[in-house]
């Protein structure tokens, strides 16, 4: 009888070989992948603020008045954010030192303190920005300004005097990821691929408005903050007991990734509104995340589109003040010499921390008494442009200063030195664009 049980039982499959095919391609998977999280980290997290709460509106607007054709330029944008952003981090690596402090010991501190007075102003302007956005949400839902302004600045402040570097990068990151919420609205709004398509293969309009929209885009691409930030928190990070040459390869991938992720974002926000906006109301202005939820509200429902859009904004605006004020904190300790590590506690670095502090307040309070937060934020964006000049010049002059064996050369420099002054022309092209507007 047993014996007879035992004949009915199916055999037990075979274990899966360890060398198999199928087991050596999952675990070079799962190592390819716990490879990438574990270099993540200044590059990502600068991206990520690059797509701040001013690039969101820009994106929307670019959706609104011409469907999908400026997807294209978003995808171009990929590169010329790498090859800018990845110069920063060959500087940090290699030199060790903050952009601040290498503009004052290759060429004196009278082109140090310009380089400061520019970086206070340009992170100044960039916490007004993302005030702004915060604000902007808040009303939508409901809240005071003054409300959502002092719990978004708390938080920022308590984050940053608690200190060490890691654990404000993971808060930041993951405070960021919250821009993914555009993926799923690009999604809601069921975007026809024959007409993306279409718009992509005839991206370019000679309608009134698209080159100051595709100047814009291009504007925003690179912030003056960011180059201060990336380079100095490359140093902060450590280079953890590794080969030179294998941080810098890791932390190019790092900025890589967050290039894609970034321009990923930005044409998640021009699809979504593309596809509707851009279909049933193409023209329409949306000068703020409120005019934008109200606008995709017939199309997402009230709820998608206030949380989606709402909580994306925030993520970026987030982000993108706590970047701002480091970068600008950084920027100027290490023009005066000061200590400037976040892994020092409040009262080594008292300086530093000082200066960070008062960039949150600072941009809170000019958003709490401005009376026209759209005027404003628009004026901030016309002065980052205008200082984009001053900052690449820095960073291309700097990068010629490395070691041979680490300075661009051939194409590759070719390439950089045109991308740089692509953007430089563009940026004060929507300067001139906005004055004209605005006269």
């Amino acid at each position: 009888m047993n014996n007879s049980r035992r004949s009915r039982v199916a055999p037990s499959p075979p274990l899966p070989d360890a060398t198999s095919p199928r087991v050596t391609s999952r675990r070079g998977t799962r190592r390819r992948a716990l490879t990438l999280l574990a270099v993540l980290g200044p590059g990502l997290m600068v991206m990520l603020a690059d797509t701040d709460a001013g690039s969101v509106v820009t994106a929307a607007q670019s959706g609104a008045r011409f469907r999908f054709a400026l997807v294209v330029p978003e995808l171009a944008l990929i590169p010329i954010l790498y090859l800018i952003q990845e110069m920063t981090v060959r500087l940090g690596l290699v030199t060790g030192r903050g952009h601040g402090a290498l503009i004052r010991e290759t060429f004196g501190r009278p082109w140090a303190l310009l380089s400061a007075v520019t970086l206070f102003v340009a992170c100044l302007g960039a916490l007004v920005t993302e005030f702004a956005g915060v604000a902007g949400v808040g009303l939508l839902v409901g809240v005071p300004r003054w409300l959502s302004i002092s719990v978004v600045s708390t938080s920022l402040l308590t984050l940053v005097l608690l200190g060490r570097y890691r654990r404000i990068e993971h808060v930041g990151i993951a405070i960021g990821a919250l821009e993914l919420l555009f993926l799923p609205a690009a999604i809601a709004a069921h975007p026809h691929l024959a007409a993306v398509a279409h718009d992509m293969i005839h991206s370019w309009r000679t309608t009134t408005g698209y080159p100051t929209l595709l100047a814009a885009n291009v504007g925003a691409v690179i912030m003056p903050w960011m180059v201060f930030y990336q380079q100095e928190a490359v140093i902060d990070r450590g280079r953890q007991g590794r080969p030179l040459r294998a941080v810098v390869r890791s932390s190019r991938l790092d900025t890589a990734t967050g290039a894609v992720v970034t321009q990923i974002v930005m044409i998640a926000v021009v699809v979504a509104v593309g596809a509707t906006l851009g279909v049933s109301r193409p023209g329409r202005s949306l000068a703020n995340v409120g005019a934008i939820a109200d606008a995709l509200t017939p199309f997402l429902g009230r709820v998608s589109a206030v949380s989606l859009f709402g909580l994306g904004l925030i993520g970026a605006a987030i982000v993108a003040a706590l970047v701002a004020s480091l970068a600008g904190a950084w920027g100027i300790a290490e023009v005066l010499g000061w200590r400037h590590s976040l892994n020092d506690v409040p009262g080594r670095a008292v300086g530093f921390y000082a200066l960070a502090v008062a960039g949150i307040v600072a941009g809170a309070l000019l958003v709490l008494v401005a009376p026209d937060l759209v005027t404003l934020s628009v004026n901030i964006e016309v002065l980052n442009a205008c200082l984009l000049p001053v900052v690449l010049g820095f960073l291309l002059a700097l990068e010629r200063h490395l070691p041979a064996p680490w300075r661009m050369s051939g194409a590759r420099r070719l390439a950089t030195y045109a991308v740089s002054g692509l953007v430089i022309a563009v940026g004060l092209a929507t300067v001139v664009a906005t004055l004209t507007r605005a006269a």
